[in-house]
């Protein structure tokens, strides 16, 4: 791709208000259905021809997935001048097909203002959180009251924290990369975590402080106020560091905090080791038996989810087959979904 600078940085589209409440269904859309939406805009590639002369393609989104615009050429570029990355615009257009993939023949596209975006619409969401909320909170009360379940408390008992946790993605772009994705994946690890501190002998009162406090870093790692994004402290420090000293202010900020200095060391080893190996982000291996229960259910948890999405991602498979395309973030490995 020829990078171009064709876009001023003020978009000046007229205004456009949603009509429509239910989002359109990107993906089943069939061959010259017509598109008459309120959508995210995920990406602008600014490309130019072998002439030099500039165009622009759009990825435009909504909670369902994605699609590509057809190009928009130097005659319709102005269509789309100042537009950037995570604006939302109302749009019509026509879907075509070029090469094998789908697009968007856009014949009209307006700016929506944010604060008329019913984000949950534009952006994967897990939908209702209150059952992933029942499951925490019946771990949290079925705690014994000690350190373990004080620490928890100092967070999940903050209502701010709540709203925060509820909203954020589990991450960018992998598993669980939906509004409401850290939650559901918090109690995904916790089930998986329950049965394998059973089988071990781990302390699950521990295990269970440790799967409530693993990522709460990803709050201050990500941004989901539009596009998810990384945060400035998430690039640099990423999100597991960013869990322990996460932990280690809100302990500091109490007059007698809930844990020794020893009983903080053993909360601190499991955030900071739950990816399990350095060059995945943890600056320190597992060394207890609960950090490793931690560590293998958060990796059960986004392993799963992985494959699971990709089973259900039409574009893997070509038409008919049952064996996909290598995976990127399966290891490129390849899934099978025919039937036993």
């Amino acid at each position: 791709m020829v990078s171009c600078h064709l876009l001023p940085t003020t978009f000046h589209l007229p205004h456009y208000s949603p009509v429509p409440q239910t989002p359109v269904s990107l993906p089943d859309l069939p061959l010259g259905a017509r598109v008459e939406d309120t959508l995210l805009v995920y990406d602008v590639e600014q490309r130019t021809q072998n002439d030099g002369s500039p165009f622009v393609i759009l990825t435009l989104g909504n909670s369902s997935g994605r699609v590509k615009t057809a190009p928009f050429w130097s005659s319709e570029v102005h269509k789309v001048e100042g537009l950037e990355k995570g604006a939302v615009v109302g749009v019509i257009g026509d879907v075509g097909e070029y090469r094998g993939d789908r697009q968007l023949k856009v014949t009209s596209i307006r700016s929506v203002q944010r604060e008329m975006v019913e984000w949950a619409r534009l952006l994967p969401s897990v939908g209702d959180v209150a059952p992933w909320w029942s499951s925490v909170d019946k771990w949290v009360a079925e705690m014994p009251d000690g350190p373990w379940r004080r620490t928890v408390g100092l967070f999940y008992g903050d209502a701010d924290f709540r709203a925060r946790y509820e909203r954020c993605p589990a991450s960018l772009s992998n598993h669980h990369a939906a509004l409401g994705g850290l939650l559901k994946h918090t109690v995904e690890v916790g089930a998986i975590a329950r049965t394998m501190a059973k089988a071990s002998g781990a302390t699950w009162d521990l295990v269970l402080a440790g799967v409530l406090l693993h990522d709460i870093g990803k709050l201050e790692a990500y941004s989901w106020d539009g596009l998810f994004e990384m945060t400035e402290a998430g690039s640099l420090i990423g999100h597991v560091v960013l869990g322990s000293l996460m932990l280690d202010r809100r302990l500091d900020e109490e007059e007698q905090p809930p844990v020794s200095d020893a009983e903080r060391l053993v909360l601190q080893h499991l955030v900071l080791s739950h990816h399990g190996e350095l060059e995945f982000g943890s600056p320190v291996r597992p060394m207890t038996l609960e950090a490793e229960v931690l560590h293998l259910a958060d990796q059960a948890s986004a392993a799963t989810a992985n494959l699971a999405a990709a089973l259900k991602e039409n574009a893997n498979f070509g038409d008919g087959e049952t064996v996909s395309k290598p995976i990127w973030n399966l290891d490129r490995r390849r899934v099978y979904r025919g039937q036993p």
